[in-house]
This record gives structure tokens, C-alpha cells and sequence, in this order.
């Protein structure tokens, strides 16, 4: 730089020039080389995609050993916390998928995937049939890849372009007649905002919901849903509060279950119940009656005269000869 003999740069020669932008053809050319590469490739554990094959819910693909080989490690371990890093972090530039999250906050477990149907292209090598892993459409026959939109409906998993699903109206898979949702058919590899956009926005219903990518029960979700049923049967008062029955309601019910309970005997059909308990009734009217009521044969061995004895042949021994006078 100086006092070596050597020449002295000039500041024009030590400034760089400011970063270009890139045009929209680098762009182009760097998304698909990205989409290449996550066609081609397990992005946890940088194998080649091979079948069986999944992807979770925001359309990224892996191996299915992959994400068991994940799901057993220990969460302690340091592999394990690298691979949760994968497919995007929220809030940072990197990765295509930041929107939805990183892979560690979209899978948990196997149902948060769903395997992946693609239809396997045969090839005729030197008069040999060679079967390669280039993938196409069962109904258009075009290759599925980085260079055309595909897509694969839940639950099960068959894979279509992107255009086969738009234009034949209707709600069933082409291939194995499973029914569908509209908003159950789910992008492969998805760069455009609105896609991205959806897949969020319907990962965050699935989980209100209680289930997860693949339409199956998410775990722990039972609960949440005794818990929302309980406050959505509870009528809601002017400050949102649930409205409790009052005390002497809540007796009165109880009472009258405990009194059905008896006199039902363990009868479950509620007809038979009240039929019981209304014979039951009747049964112990008559019986009030009949001991009110005075037996003929009692009622004989009284004497119904107004004739009064005398008092001398009437009383006993204490009482006889003796009579009380009247005023």
C-alpha cells in the first residue's frame, strides 16, 4: 500500500461498484435451479428423492425413511435440530417456503404427511424396458418437474399437473375416485404468493379444527373439542358469560332423575320407563285407598246402634255400682 517501493492505488481504484440488479431472467434461472434441486433431492438429508415419497403441508417434498429417521431421533440430538431448520424460517429471506414456517414447526409426526402417488414414466433403453424415476401425469402424460406446475390432492395422494385439476370439473381423484375438497389440493413445490398465501391459511383452519395435513385427527385434539363443545351447548348471557342453571332448577332436575332412576329399575328405554313408573303410581293410590277404606268384616264386629249400654253392665270391676251425676 505505500513505503514499499511499490505504487499507491487511487481511491477510483479501491471503490467497487455497487451490486447490480438482477434481472428478471437470473431470476428466473436461480428459482429454477432451486426448483430443480428440490425435485431431484431430500432436503434433510440430501439423498436423491426416491419413492416412497411424501410431502407435508406446504408441498415440499422428502423420503418417507427421511422423516421416520427423524421422528425417532432424540430431541436433544444435533441433527435433529439442524433438519428442523429446513424449508424456510419465518421472518428471515431464506428459503422459498418462510411463510409457512420451517419443516420443524409443519411435521410432528406422520400424519403432518402424506405420500405422494406419482405415476413412473417406463423407458425403452437399447430394446430393455428400464424403469427410471421421471414422473408424469396419468392423464396428459407430461413430465412433472421443475419446468411445469403439479399438483396432489389429500388423502390420497395422487399426483396431477396443474391443469388437469382446473379444467375437469368435479370432486373426485381421477384415478382412484376419492372424494376431495377444493381447498384439499395442494401445490407441489409452490412459488406464487397467492398459492403460499392458501397453503397458510389452510393450515391454520386444519389446526382450529383439530386435524392435521393429512384430514386426520391431530393429537390431543379430543379434548379441545370436549372443551369447545361444553361452551358452545352453554347459552351465552349479555356479557358473553355462560348462563348456569339455579339452584333450585338444578334440585328439581335431580330429583326428578333420582325418582325416574328408581322407579325405572334399571329400564334404559325411556318409554317403558314412564309407562313403569305410571303403573307403579296407580298401584300405590289403591293401596292408600284400600287402608283407608273400612273391611265389612271389621266394621261387623262393631255395634252400629245409637243404643248405649248401661254403665252398670258396661264397666268393669273398678268402675261398677259406682255412676256420675249430672249437672
Amino acid at each position: 500500500m505505500g513505503n514499499d517501493g511499490g505504487s499507491i492505488p487511487k481511491r477510483s481504484e479501491l471503490v467497487k461498484e455497487a451490486a447490480k440488479a438482477l434481472t428478471s431472467a437470473q431470476i428466473k434461472e436461480a428459482q429454477t435451479e432451486k426448483q430443480e434441486y428440490a425435485w431431484s433431492t431430500d432436503p434433510l438429508t440430501r439423498k436423491p428423492l426416491a419413492r416412497p415419497v411424501v410431502s407435508d403441508a406446504a408441498g415440499f417434498l422428502y423420503n418417507k425413511d427421511s422423516i421416520i429417521e427423524f421422528l425417532l431421533k432424540d430431541d436433544e440430538d444435533v441433527e435433529k435440530a439442524e433438519m428442523r431448520k429446513v424449508g424456510g424460517v419465518k421472518g428471515t429471506s431464506e428459503g422459498v417456503f418462510k411463510e409457512l414456517g420451517c419443516f420443524g414447526e409443519r411435521v410432528k409426526g406422520l400424519k403432518d404427511v402424506v405420500e405422494v402417488r406419482f405415476e413412473v414414466e417406463e423407458k425403452e433403453d437399447g430394446g430393455e424396458k428400464v424403469r427410471g424415476e421421471r414422473w408424469v401425469c396419468p392423464i396428459t402424460g407430461t413430465r412433472l418437474g421443475p419446468s411445469a406446475k403439479a399438483v396432489y390432492l389429500v388423502p390420497c395422494g395422487h399426483a396431477f399437473a396443474g391443469s388437469v385439476v382446473k379444467e375437469v370439473a368435479g370432486s373426485a381423484c381421477l384415478t382412484c375416485n376419492e372424494p376431495y375438497a377444493e381447498n384439499d389440493v395442494i401445490p407441489i413445490l409452490p412459488t406464487a404468493p397467492t398459492d403460499l398465501a392458501r397453503l397458510n391459511l389452510r393450515i391454520k383452519t386444519l389446526k382450529d379444527k383439530g386435524f392435521t395435513h393429512a384430514l386426520k385427527k391431530a393429537p390431543g385434539s379430543k379434548k379441545k373439542r370436549k372443551h369447545a363443545d361444553k361452551e358452545a351447548n352453554g347459552e351465552a348471557g349479555e356479557n358473553g358469560a355462560t348462563a348456569k342453571p339455579s339452584s333450585s332448577d338444578e334440585d328439581k332436575s335431580h330429583k326428578k332423575e333420582s325418582k325416574d332412576s328408581t322407579v325405572s329399575n334399571g329400564i334404559k328405554n325411556s318409554a317403558t320407563a314412564s309407562l313403569t313408573r305410571k303403573v307403579l303410581e296407580e298401584q300405590d293410590e289403591r293401596n292408600k285407598r284400600r287402608k283407608l277404606a273400612q273391611n265389612d268384616n271389621v266394621n261387623s264386629l262393631f255395634n252400629q246402634s245409637d243404643h248405649k249400654p248401661k254403665a252398670g253392665n258396661s264397666a268393669d270391676y273398678m268402675t261398677r255400682g259406682f255412676s256420675i251425676g249430672r249437672k
